[in-house]
């Protein structure tokens, strides 16, 4: 079969045409940059002591095995009440803007920090954690902020720049929690006649985040622009007043407008669907394309992978090693983990975008997934050196190898984003495909924790194949993964 080569080819990856790159609108891009720090910075910052809380708060009643079990569901009803809520506050934003959820969110990010560190109880911290994450649906929209700030020409070095948030988060979050957890034990000369501090031992490290974010709501407020093309006023969003689509569409509504583009625009139609008004968001049915739905799935999978590492990684270096770990405490834990954190960043922005380019955003994903099995595999390594060594060189070895392997499964996220943003029906329903692929990997987060630590417990208690069973379910689900990745499109088409 032949072809005009004169055609365009839609099959044409997004980023291998010969048009000039787009230069990044760099000043509202950093300040999204920079508000997008203060969702890492929460999260992460409670993972080294979030092991010594559940201890300290009596629940497990010194049953060290317990732990992981209580870790695991303080950690999954973020996700959980998350999962609920997004795609609600993304579908607002693309009718009221992105702007105002965004604030949104951040108010109700810094609140639920302050919560969570005056919590003396476990169902205090689960309901400080539900409040986070029902309250904060930014993670979806920021996305969708970003892919209307770029084209086809600089969105995945938009992307290869997203990291530097995460890994500075991801580095100064567990900075914080590990240094500053306990201060009026670990600095007595300063805290130690506080009553405050002793009586709210983590409020110190949750204060800091949470205040972060206050200051990021500031500079939200007064410095970032909107993106969405034209956002409803309350007023009309409440259905007090009548949009101009809606004036259009009714000849009896008389609107008065300045710009010389016709207003008939707003009535053309889906060429296959014959969806009305295709510059409006479309119903939820009819997002549900394959295009979307494949990205979602394989969106939702690779967080099922990487949260179960991340959750059973800073419990694996806590646990005792006659236990099955590496009895490390927090300060050495929110170490390593902030390691992780600057290794990544550097690699994302520097290698990412260059790397995309070469190779295509399916290789790139397929190769950050499958590197999450020599990750779980150096678990009981690690965990076997430790038994018969020590804390040796081959044991610091292999925990920088795990550390280095594991910086390829987060190039998987980029590459996944750039196919979400491709598959939106139009650009109007950006914001709810955003949202709707964030749910869907909200479940899975909120599976994740809980499936990966409750495994690590019941794998350490009743001792299967040595406590190591929970690496070999997860090399398991990690073989889905790559399995449902191979259903991604091998090019991605021009957007909308």
């Amino acid at each position: 079969m032949t072809t005009d080569s004169s055609r365009p080819d839609e099959e044409t990856p997004l980023l291998q045409g010969k048009k000039k790159p787009t230069p990044l609108p760099w000043f509202q891009f950093s300040i999204v940059l920079f508000l997008q720090l203060a969702e890492p910075l929460t999260s992460q910052v409670i993972y080294p002591f979030t092991p010594q809380l559940i201890r300290d708060i009596g629940i497990t009643n010194g049953n060290e095995s317990q732990v992981g079990y209580y870790v695991g569901i303080m950690q999954s009803v973020f996700f959980l009440t998350q999962a609920f809520t997004v795609l609600h506050w993304s579908r607002l934003s693309d009718s009221i803007g992105r702007k105002p959820v965004i604030l949104t969110g951040l108010f109700g990010l810094a609140i639920s920090m302050y919560c969570f560190g005056l919590s003396t109880t476990f169902w205090g911290l689960v309901l400080s954690r539900s409040l986070n994450g029902a309250l904060n649906g930014n993670i979806g929209v920021i996305k969708s902020m970003v892919a209307e700030m770029t084209d086809s020409t600089n969105i995945s070095k938009a992307y290869a720049y997203m990291p530097i948030s995460w890994s500075t988060g991801s580095t100064l979050g567990p900075i914080i929690g590990g240094v500053l957890a306990r201060p009026a034990d670990r600095f007595p000369a300063v805290f130690g006649n506080n009553e405050f501090m002793k009586k709210y031992p983590y409020f110190l490290p949750c204060s800091i985040p949470a205040t972060f974010t206050f200051f990021a709501w500031i500079i939200t407020f007064f410095f970032l622009k909107e993106t969405l093309a034209d956002p409803q006023s309350f007023s009309e969003f409440l259905g007090f007043r009548k949009s101009k689509a809606e004036a259009v569409e009714n000849p009896s509504i008389t609107i008065t407008s300045t710009e010389d583009e016709p207003l008939e625009r707003t009535k053309s139609r889906h060429p296959d669907d014959d969806v009305p008004n295709i510059d409006k968001p479309l119903p939820l049915r009819l997002l549900l394309t394959p295009e979307v739905v494949i990205a979602a799935a394989n969106y939702a999978s690779l967080s099922l992978v990487d949260i179960a590492f991340r959750a059973v990684h800073p419990l694996f270096l806590s646990t005792p090693i006659e236990l099955g770990g590496l009895g490390l405490p927090p300060p050495t834990i929110g170490k390593i983990l902030s390691f992780f954190g600057v290794m990544n960043g550097m690699f994302q922005v520097f290698f990412f975008a260059k790397i995309h380019d070469r190779w295509g955003s399916k290789r790139v994903f397929l190769a950050g997934v499958v590197s999450a099995i020599p990750a779980f595999i150096l678990f009981p390594i690690i965990n076997m050196l430790a038994r018969s060594q020590g804390y040796s060189l081959a044991v610091w070895a292999a925990v920088l190898t795990q550390v280095t392997v594991a910086i390829a499964l987060s190039s998987s996220y980029g590459a996944i984003f750039i196919f979400i943003a491709a598959a939106s029906p139009n650009r109007a329903s950006l914001g709810a495909t955003n949202g709707l692929s964030q749910m869907m990997v909200s479940f899975t987060r909120a599976i994740g924790p809980a499936m990966a630590n409750s495994l690590f417990s019941f794998s350490m208690e009743k001792g299967y194949l040595g406590g190591y069973l929970v690496y070999l379910i997860l090399l398991f689900v990690t073989s889905l993964s790559v399995y449902i990745g191979w259903l991604l499109p091998r090019h991605i088409q021009p957007r909308f």
